[in-house]
Formats: structure tokens, sequence, C-alpha cells
């Protein structure tokens, strides 16, 4: 197929458009073949660019520029036509100024090169969920990797039309007069760097980065940033959440949402292994959630992506074993380690390297006794990345490619907090459980920050969606507010709860690492008390935070004496904790949002801090 054989005038117009300003050498419309595939992965290991893994089959490791790393926020923008409307904590330009700026880094930035025109669905075929877009890129590495993360190729032209989502990328490094990229991951400098959004219009630039979500615009740009966008004008949900399968010995279903920030353990909860009997988690997404009422009144959830774009360091058999299998095969390796018998090696993998290893820059090295390295020596970059196909995942859900999505019957939110926040409670309403959402956050570490005046402070990061809203978070807040008040039958929403599996106590020797809970595969026995809370099982008491477990309520059959005694510490109301927390959301959080903060927030908390004053 070529672009003159497109049927679509506004597909065909818009891609003639962008060949004119980008003078590609030749375009071509990609079909998603697996001979495709293989012929793409075959231009890059011929180029230097991928290197083949002996011990995974079909499998490639690539290594980026080292200024290429990871998401860059300082250089995404949301450019609607008011700064208003993109918010305080979105990164804004003049859509006309910034329009022009681009067009000037666009015009001839793929001479010597490919424009590669992608189709593809975000979500299953034909779902009354899903949405459709068209990326252009000159990046081989991104066909590659949007083949696995999206439904792409010719099956996707049936359901293309006027609506679909444009999506422009270049890596902005032309090649003149015959250069070549010599094995050079290709790039611009940082600040020629631009991931562009264009709310009004449901448009993505992108300009200057190969990386991840800067460069596969399916992912965050366009399932996130636009989506969300999208959902406000339709009235549903586009959200930053794992969407798991719950099913209990009785072999009773529940599917649960839960939106965590980066390290706090979201995708090892999408494929956890449960320790308690004839409990069984199944995975239907990791990352994203779209969620839509059905006929029934109850909102429904997609996984719009087919793949996992995985952090690899801290992947291991103790961690993840379901997300390791998955990346078995028929993966994309980013700025992995390479060993001498040709795997890929990380840190926090779980067992040491032997030998030599080359690192994510190209470099050889003598592997290490441990599967740890001091902080900026690391062998795999921090941000190094796996590129799986979802249906390799041994505990996908069989029905996680449902069109009409799943039905949610709980909605989890969680940080990493040592201390205050217990290990779960549940909001008493739905607009409880957006204030528990909007107030989402971390606890800054030595570990996550170069600046020490900042440790012990909280990071928020409501819904875990800041860096990926398209649009003001105070309008964010109310549209889910929305979502709710539009809910046909409010019983039928789904239940609400925060849950910390971070809580610490660095002065008992006896706990590993100091963390008072286990997580991990132990997380299922707060999943269990969820599942019977989503039945209205009476096992909780209601506290000045919202509803908790009963005592006894939280199974600890074969669970390690010493959680055994931590537990009651973590399941405690801290009032004084409680209090400052209120403290920090008045005066340090909620102001940021002004006129844009819904009401029935402030109202929420200022019933928040007279329950506790009354717990005195």
């Amino acid at each position: 197929m070529t672009v003159n054989d497109i049927k679509n005038a506004k597909i065909k117009s818009w891609i003639e458009e962008c060949v004119k300003m980008c003078e590609p050498d030749q375009v071509v419309v990609c079909d998603g073949s697996a001979a495709e595939y293989d012929r793409l992965v075959k231009v890059c290991v011929d180029a230097g660019l991928a290197t083949p893994l002996a011990k995974k089959p079909h499998s490639y490791l690539f290594r980026s520029d080292p200024s290429d790393v990871a998401r860059v926020e300082k250089r995404t923008f949301i450019a609607s036509k008011k700064q208003e409307d993109a918010g305080p904590t979105n990164n804004w330009i003049d859509p006309v100024e910034l329009k022009a700026t681009m067009k000037g880094l666009y015009k001839g930035c793929m001479h010597g090169r490919t424009m590669y025109v992608i189709p593809f669905c975000m979500g299953p075929l034909g779902s009354p969920i899903a949405k459709y877009g068209i990326e252009l890129t000159d990046s081989e590495y991104v066909v590659l990797n949007m083949d696995i993360m999206t439904r792409a190729g010719e099956k996707v032209w049936p359901y293309l039309d006027d609506n679909f989502v444009p999506c422009l990328h270049s890596v902005g490094k032309p090649l003149e007069n015959g250069a070549k990229d010599n094995g050079v991951w290709a790039c611009a400098p940082v600040e020629k760097k631009y991931i562009s959004q264009f709310p009004e219009e449901h448009l993505v630039w992108s300009f200057g980065s190969g990386y991840g979500g800067n460069a596969l615009l399916g992912k965050k740009c366009f399932a996130l940033r636009i989506a969300s966008v999208i959902a406000r004008e339709e009235g549903w949900l586009a959200e930053h959440m794992l969407i798991l399968k719950l099913t209990n010995p009785k072999g009773e279903v529940k599917y649960v949402t839960g939106a965590f920030p980066s390290a706090c353990g979201k995708t090892n909860l999408a494929m956890l292994i449960p320790t308690i009997p004839g409990w069984k988690v199944e995975t239907v997404g990791d990352d994203i959630a779209w969620m839509k009422f059905g006929k029934d009144g109850r909102l429904y959830a997609i996984n719009p992506e087919a793949g996992f774009f995985g952090v690899a360091p801290g992947t291991s058999a103790q961690s993840n074993k379901n997300a390791l299998e998955a990346a078995s095969k028929n993966t994309i390796f980013t700025n992995c380690a390479l060993t001498e018998d040709g795997d890929v090696w990380w840190e926090g993998i779980g067992y040491p390297a032997k030998g030599k290893l080359v690192d994510w820059k190209g470099n050889v090295r003598d592997a290490l006794p441990k599967d740890k390295s001091p902080k900026g020596e690391e062998f795999a970059h921090p941000n190094a990345r796996f590129t799986a196909p979802a249906k390799q995942c041994p505990c996908i859900a069989s029905d996680w490619e449902s069109p009409e999505g799943v039905p949610i019957s709980a909605i989890l939110f969680g940080g990493r907090r040592p201390s205050t926040v217990p290990l779960v409670h549940q909001s008493r309403n739905w607009n409880h459980g957006v204030f528990l959402g909007s107030i989402v956050g971390s606890e800054i570490t030595a570990a996550s920050t170069i600046d020490a005046s900042q440790v012990g402070k909280i990071r928020r990061d409501p819904f875990a969606i800041l860096p990926f809203c398209g649009y003001n978070m105070g309008d964010y807040f109310q549209h889910w507010i929305d979502v709710g008040n539009a809910a046909k039958d409010k019983d039928l929403l789904p239940k609400i709860f925060y849950v910390n599996w971070f809580r610490k106590d660095d002065n008992n020797a006896e706990l590993p690492g100091g963390f008072m809970w286990p997580g991990y595969g132990d997380n299922s026995r707060v999943l269990e008390w969820i599942f019977d809370r989503c039945d209205g099982k009476d096992n909780f008491i209601d506290t000045p935070i919202g509803y908790m477990p009963k005592e006894g309520a939280i199974n600890t059959d074969g669970l390690a004496d010493y959680y055994k005694k931590t537990l009651p510490e973590i399941l405690k109301v801290d009032v004084e904790g409680w209090k400052k927390e209120v403290k920090d959301i008045r005066e340090n959080h909620y102001p940021k949002f002004g006129k844009h903060l819904p009401k029935e927030l402030m109202s929420i908390l200022d019933d928040l801090e007279k329950r506790l004053n009354a717990a005195n």
C-alpha cells in the first residue's frame, strides 16, 4: 500500500502535508506484518543499532544516547489556546508560537531517512471504547515498538475515519549527502526536544527524542494526555491505571483498577502471584485504563495497549516473575546490560552476572558479585526498559481484549509513604474517593533526590496522572466528580480505596529493609479484604479517615510473625500525622489549583479535619 492508495481525503492530505514539510527520502506505509517487523529489525542490526540476544528468542537490545533515556518533562508541552486551560502543573506554550517553532525544526528533518506511516488502534479493534491514530516517524525503533505496544498496520484501516488522532514524530537528525548513523542512536540536543500536545485539535507533535513515551506517541501522548481531553469531552475516564482480574476460592470474579506513582509497585500488583491459597490474580493491563459506562450502568474498562513497556531494573523472580516470563522472547530491550552469553542483565534482577558485561553506554566492564551497583555506576540505566507483547504474560486474563471491556468493582490509589498513611482504607463515597485520588503522593527520600532539603516532604502526584493530564488538574478533579454524578445508579460505581505497602520502622532490626508489610504476593491479603468490601461485607470500622479493616479482618495465615506484630500499627489512624497531612494539603497542595479546585474537595478536607479533631 502507498499513500496514493489511501481513500480517506483528510488522512491523505495530512500525510502529504507532513511529507512536504519533513522531506523524507521515501515513504513506507506499514502493514504490521511479521515480515515487515523482521525486515526492520535487520535494518537496525545491520546499522549497528540493535544486538540479537542469543538467550532470548527473537529479542534484541538497543542502546540509546545518554541524553535520551527517559521522558523529558521540561520539554513536554500542553499547547492549549488559553494558558489557564493547561493549568498550573503543565508546561504551556501558545499553540501558534509552538507550531511556528516546530515547523522550523521539521523542515527537511527527514533528509536521508524513511518516513513510516503507522496506522494504529488503542484498544481492541472495533471496541466501542477504542480510539484510532496514525503516527508518522523516521525511526525504525519506533515502528518496532509501536508494533508491540498497539494494534498496528493494515488491519486498522477499515476503522480509520476523520476522527483519527494525527501523531507526527521525528528523531530530529537529518542525514545529509549520504551520511549514516554509523551505529549511533539518533536524537536532537535536549534544548531542541519538543513533546507537544495540542488538546483542542487532538494533535501530537514530537521532535528530537527517539525514546519511550517521547516517541511512541500512542502511549502517554495519545492514551493519556490527548485521551484525557477526549474523555472529558465525551464523559468517560482515561487513566494512568493498571487493571487486574481477581478470582476468589469460590470462583467469583471482580476487576480492580489502580493508580500509583512510579516506583510504587504498580506493574508488580498487576501481575501479582497471591500468597493466600485459592486466590488468583490475572492481568488485564499494567499501565493505562480507559473506562466508560456500560448499558447496565457500571464502569467498564479496557487496556488500550497491546504490550508492556516495563522498567527492567528491580524486576526479578521475587518481585515479578510473570513480567520476566512475558519478556522471555519476542521482546525489545533498551539500555540494559549485555552478558557474555548473549542475555540481558540489570540491577535488582535477583542474581549476579558472571564475567564481563557491556553496560548501557557500550563499555565493557567486570561484573560485580551482587545484583546492585553504586548510584551513577549502574550497568543498566535505572530507566532501562523491556517492550513485550502482553499476550505472552503467563497471567494475562482470557478476557483482556474483550471489546466491551471489563466491569470495575474497585479503584485503588496508593503512594510510597513510610509514615501516617495506613495499609488500607476505603472512601465513604465517590467524592471522598476523588479526594483520596487528589492527594496521592510519595515521600521524597535521600535516594530519590539530590536536594537534601526536600527529604521527608511529600511529592504530590494526584491520581498518579500529574505528568500525563492534558488539561487543568483542577478541572480534571471536577470531571471525576461529574462522572460520579452522571452515574445512573450510584451504588454501581466502583468502591474507592487507598493502599500503602511502604510503612517503615527503621528501628526494628527484625523487619527486612525496615518495611512493616511484606508487599509483593502478600498484598493479596489486602485485595481479599477489598473484594469482600465490594460485596458489602461487615468487615470494617468507621474511622476519621474512612473505613478500615476490623481486627482480624486481614488474613494473616502463613504471614511471618514479625509482620503479624506490626499489622495492628499499620491499621491504626495516626491522628497527629493526619493533621499534618491536612495542613500540607490546605497550605501547599490545593492552593495550586485556585478557582479550578472543586468546592466538594475543600468540604471533604474540612470534614476530615473536624473528624480528626473530634478523635482527640
